[in-house]
């Protein structure tokens, strides 16, 4: 047989191949030597691929392998830290040993994931932690920093993600000194940049991916020419992802940090010289002034902005607020400029005053065409303009098939070289006021990989309802992609059931919660625990969590198991408690969880046997973002409902679903408590979306399906 890559691959994934010795449970599955075959030739020949490759495929190893055998230049991104983690901790190191490459591979994360030694300097000596045992989590990352050779903060034991410490110990782009910092050659970011450019595989995330496209910070503008191979896996989440980094925001607390910010520079290294004090003294009262223009709102609410101001507020007092905003970023670059010259945190601050003031001038015009506006109502304000989709960007901007329109202007907060994506420029976090000489990439150089097509993968367990995956290709700009859909290896019949209550509260009625919660309660009791229950709001997932609660005191100590809900603990904490389960002698779970939690969240083996879910996940149809794209559709003629909503939530519902079966000797049952999947016409595409579960009649089959998997299996 010719030595071809496709060649290598089929000998790799057949039956005693390398494969069988990177992976102990690995055995030959058609699904992933198929996805293989297809990476492999995309590989060869350039272009795009997506996948959609069923839970259990393997999709991870028939990605990685043809990449690795290859021989070229591999970008990966992932959706997640997790992900992004287990692919550089666990799945390459093995795959790069069972096939014997010599291969060097970095792990690259945002800014924001790094330890910055000159802040955490700075920490030392602030006065005003959030609270007291800061001081204890400050003692324990000082100790750890004298060990740690990345800087990950996710590498240290113990720190919660929610830490209000994290945003204080690590940098952003407007707060970093580049060059000037008196930590610049120790940085963690500048070394993990320099070792990605230096690297074969480099493993990121879709946020690092888009955050560089916006504003050319990260260090990707000079990975990206260099590289021949890129894989973006959990695909599905590219267009959220995107959306979020090509739009433009601008909040009330942004200005009262800018605001701290200058008071601690200027009384450290300019008291005296500016008034800072008044300067500080306008941007709060200017962010106050912002936020009671609003007046009182449901915390979480999202005010449409189709006009000059946001619904229900009126025009002349919005755009005064507006104007006084810019106002105040305006003063303080005034009294920044004077004194720049003595400390490089009056450059950056200097630099952030006057975006700040472009912002505020671009949000009190008119908003871009296909983009739309809202404002999201806390404690703070936050603007936001955000385009639809991410298709116009990903053609011109990333894959390069098509020109940009005349009229399109450049991303908001994108600067003006961003268009050309493949320019040689600085790795550096300094940005311009870097001296030394930017690490270059190895070869090949940006024209070789010009001179052969890049190959782009974009996979995931769940990217649309219809073959043609329009729901993920179309807002992503990939119709002309070629597209596989290969399913999962799982004997679903055999190894799992699905239940619909017909005689069950309406979606919409009050006491619907309370039923999901009954329902759960009385699963999770008979399992003692396994249980997974999943909301499509975060009021439902407090009200059941709350009766679940109630329900469950009511059974015998020996039967109780422990209720777990959503943000009473750190994420981590709940999925490595829930996973835990029955052993060491404590009780199984229920977890209760919403949002993050329907998607990435694997509990395989005997954990985790039922899963609830509350509604059909349709997008909420009152979001701004939602009601642009669907008068869109049906500007277009299109059915914005059956284009739109009944794809994300079949996309939706897929992923929830995917959480009980993870593994060939995995069982339980998928409960969905919303009568409309089968009371609807359109339910009859949503249950052809799921996993072909056998089916449940009556809650007498339930009670039967669950009391089987509650009973020990026998050796």
């Amino acid at each position: 047989m010719e030595d071809t890559l496709a060649s290598k691959v089929l000998e790799a994934f057949s039956e005693g191949g390398v494969l069988s010795r990177a992976a102990e449970q690995f055995r030959e599955r058609s699904g992933q030597t198929e996805m293989a075959m297809a990476v492999a030739r995309t590989i060869e020949q350039g272009g795009m691929l997506v996948v959609e490759a069923g839970t259990g495929v393997g999709k991870t190893f028939s990605y990685l392998v043809p990449a690795l055998l290859s021989g070229e230049r591999v970008l990966l991104s992932t959706a997640t830290k997790a992900l992004q983690d287990q692919l550089f901790g666990r799945d390459l190191p093995r795959l790069v040993e069972a096939l014997g490459l010599p291969v060097r591979t970095a792990l690259l994360k945002g800014r924001g994931s790094y330890l910055c030694l000159h802040r955490l300097d700075m920490a030392r000596h602030d006065a005003s932690l959030p609270e007291r045992g800061s001081l204890r989590t400050l003692a324990k990352i000082e100790q750890w920093s004298k060990a740690t050779r990345t800087g990950d903060l996710a590498e240290l034991p113990g720190l919660d993600e929610r830490s209000p410490l994290i945003p204080l110990v690590s940098s952003t782009r407007e707060n970093c000194l580049g060059a000037q910092c008196p930590q610049f050659k120790p940085c963690h970011v500048n070394l993990a940049r320099r070792e990605a450019l230096a690297a074969d595989v480099v493993v990121i995330n879709h946020h690092l991916f888009f955050a560089d496209l916006a504003v050319r910070e990260t260090g990707m503008a000079e990975l990206l020419p260099s590289v021949s191979v890129v894989v973006f896996d959990e695909a599905h989440q590219l267009n959220e992802t995107g959306v979020q980094f090509l739009g433009t925001n601008l909040g009330t607390g942004q200005a009262l940090d800018f605001a701290r910010d200058v008071l601690a520079a200027g009384l450290t290294h300019a008291r005296g010289l500016v008034d800072w004090q008044g300067i500080v003294a306008g941007l709060e009262r200017a962010a106050r002034e912002l936020r009671l223009a609003v007046g009182k709102q449901w915390p979480g609410a999202k005010l449409r902005w189709a006009g000059p101001s946001p619904e229900g507020i009126g025009e002349h007092e919005w755009q005064g607020a507006l104007d006084t905003l810019q106002i105040a970023f305006e003063e303080a670059a005034e009294g920044l400029d004077t004194v720049s010259e003595l400390s490089p945190d009056f450059v950056r601050l200097l630099e952030r005053a006057r975006e700040l003031a472009k912002r505020a001038a671009k949000f009190a015009r008119a908003c871009a065409p296909e983009s739309v506006r809202w404002v999201d109502v806390g404690t703070q304000l936050r603007l936001v303009e955000s385009p639809l989709d991410i298709a116009e960007a990903m053609r011109t901007r990333v894959l390069k098939i098509a020109k940009p329109r005349d009229d399109e202007a450049p991303a908001p907060g994108a600067r003006e070289a961003v268009d050309d994506y493949d320019a040689w420029l600085d790795a550096q976090g300094g940005g311009d006021d870097d001296d030394d000489e930017p690490p270059r990439a190895h070869e090949p150089e940006p024209a070789a990989t010009e001179r052969r097509r890049r190959a782009w993968v974009f996979t995931s367990a769940t990217l649309g309802d219809d073959p043609t995956l329009r729901w993920f290709t179309e807002p992503c700009g990939l119709e002309d992609a070629e597209v596989l859909r290969v399913r999962s290896p799982f004997d679903y019949a055999a190894q799992a059931a699905l239940y619909v209550p017909r005689a069950f509260p309406k979606p919409n009625e009050p006491s619907h919660s309370l039923r999901v919660a009954q329902l759960a309660a009385r699963g999770a009791g008979a399992l003692g625990g396994r249980t997974l229950v999943l909301t499509t709001t975060l009021r439902a997932l407090r009200t059941v969590g709350d009766e679940i609660r109630q329900q469950i005191e009511r059974l015998g100590i020996e039967r109780r198991p422990e209720v777990l809900v959503q943000g009473e603990l750190p994420k981590r904490v709940l999925m490595d408690r829930f996973r835990e389960g029955d052993t060491m002698g404590r009780p199984g779970c229920v977890l209760v969880a919403s949002a993050s939690f329907w998607e990435g969240f694997d509990a395989p083996g005997d954990a985790l046997q039922l899963v609830v879910i509350d509604k059909l996940p349709f997008p909420p149809p009152n979001d701004p973002l939602v009601e642009a794209r669907s008068q869109r559709l049906e500007a277009q003629g299109r059915s914005s409902f059956g284009d739109y909503s009944l794809p994300e939530a079949a996309v939706a519902l897929k992923q929830g679903a995917g959480r009980l079966i993870r593994r060939e000797t995995d069982s339980g049952v998928l409960v969905i408590c919303d009568t409309r999947l089968v009371a609807m016409g359109y339910g009859r595409r949503l249950l052809g979306a799921l996993p072909p579960m056998r089916r449940l009649e009556t809650e007498a089959d339930l009670d039967a399906a669950i009391a089987e998997l509650a009973v020990p299996v026998q050796d």
